[in-house]
């Protein structure tokens, strides 16, 4: 069997694609008004990083990733979530300038919502219920058989996924903290151990977990163990990668600025704290 037939979504391609168009349509006739004269209303690197994050999504809920994760292979449907929770929020967040995301958040109730939610302990406890809840076999075959429930989950994992990110990325720094660079990268650790259980059942199980992709029609002549020992190793070491990468990251940022630092070489981080007391106002 090669891949399923081409299924074009086009409540995908329509949503996505609005998503997109409302990002640059703010650009243009919100931001110009939102940011000093002579400040862009988002920079290159902005306008990139929320294009590549749409383009993620899409490439995860359309053909053929989400045709043979949803009818056949368990492999591409954890290739789906880590695209979903790992790939698209961060890029996302890279990509929301300060002004938009502070007009985002301007809702009484969506502020209290989104500060609760990205509490650091709040996120991580709730994001990662999430990946062992969508994990359990009950809920996988249940959500498969379901249009609306895989809908729901996808919804729910990207939500909490976006949440869990803020900590790290938060766009308005002065309305959702993020936390220090040692905190960043305790917290990234942390994130990178849950995973790791389902992931090992996954891995060392002998025999089919999920009833669905057990009865599912062989593709490519792959067993449905073997489908699932890839998954496992797509969770628990790609996810990992991807993880570990930023913390590396983070910390080599985190060593050149207080390198600059001790040199007295004034640092954007130290910037962005002047402009965040200025943005609260006086005590």
């Amino acid at each position: 069997m090669t891949l399923p037939e081409l299924h074009v979504h086009p409540e995908v391609w329509g949503l996505l694609g609005a998503v997109l168009a409302g990002y640059f349509v703010a650009l243009r006739r919100l931001g110009p008004g939102a940011v000093l004269p002579g400040e862009p209303v988002a920079t290159r690197g902005q306008r990139v990083a929320f294009t590549a994050g749409v383009l993620v999504l899409l490439a995860g809920a359309s053909w053929p990733i989400h045709d043979l994760a949803e009818d056949y292979l368990f492999s591409v449907h954890m290739v789906q979530h880590v695209l979903f929770s790992l790939v698209a929020p961060p890029l996302l967040l890279l990509g929301t300038p300060r002004w938009l995301a502070t007009l985002l958040l301007r809702p009484r109730r969506v502020m209290a919502l989104a500060v609760h939610l990205t509490r650091p302990v709040v996120a991580l406890l709730v994001f990662n219920t999430v990946i062992v809840a969508t994990h359990w076999p009950p809920v996988v075959d249940a959500v498969l058989r379901s249009e609306p429930l895989h809908l729901l989950a996808h919804v729910v994992l990207f939500t909490t996924a976006l949440c869990m990110w803020v900590p790290v990325l938060s766009p308005a720094p002065a309305l959702l903290r993020r936390l220090t660079p040692p905190g960043q990268m305790l917290y990234l650790f942390l994130q990178s151990v849950v995973p790791t259980v389902p992931a090992s059942f996954l891995t060392f199980a002998d025999k089919p977990i999920y009833d669905f992709y057990a009865e599912a029609p062989r593709i490519w002549d792959v067993s449905a163990t073997t489908d699932q020992l890839v998954a496992g190793l797509l969770m628990k070491i790609g996810a990992g990668f991807l993880l570990w990468t930023i913390i590396t990251l983070i910390f080599f940022r985190w060593y050149a600025e207080e390198d600059r630092r001790e040199r007295g070489v004034l640092v954007w981080d130290d910037v962005e704290r002047e402009f965040q007391e200025l943005e609260r106002g006086p005590r």
